[in-house]
């Protein structure tokens, strides 16, 4: 495989393309719309509608897991009183998630190759080519 199971992680945790490592997986001057697909190698981003509903739960995984959990924890041993820790929870319910959501896009896609690497573009030629000298 010419893209890695260690290069796709590394680029999705970098926020970049898992098949050719580009920068630009969000529209320029936008904070929330991703491009149709990768400006450099073509790589189209969502296969199929509804394709990053894994997105959302990884987004609301992520906040639960270490944001609100972390607030209740203070609550309940008596750090923080109850009012703060609701007015945390609220307002983090809503910054936390717009904080991660180009993140939980680019893990999305990380995962999905990680599970299916012979779907990206670069590792399907080189299958190709190793097809034809059989």
């Amino acid at each position: 495989m010419k893209v890695s199971h260690g290069l796709i992680i590394t680029r999705g945790l970098a926020n970049r393309c898992p098949n050719c490592g580009g920068r630009r997986l969000f529209k320029e001057g936008s904070l929330f719309e991703l491009n149709a697909g990768c400006p450099d190698c073509g790589l189209k981003f969502e296969k199929d509608e509804g394709f990053f509903l894994g997105a959302m739960s990884l987004n609301y995984g992520v906040t639960l897991v270490c944001y609100l959990v972390p607030v209740l924890l203070l609550w309940v041993f008596g750090v923080i009183g109850g009012k703060l820790a609701v007015g945390l929870a609220i307002g983090g319910s809503f910054v936390v998630p717009m904080l991660l959501y180009r993140s939980s896009r680019s893990w999305q896609l990380m995962l999905y190759y990680s599970f299916f690497p012979q779907h990206l573009p670069a590792n399907r030629r080189e299958l190709v080519a190793e097809d034809e000298n059989i």
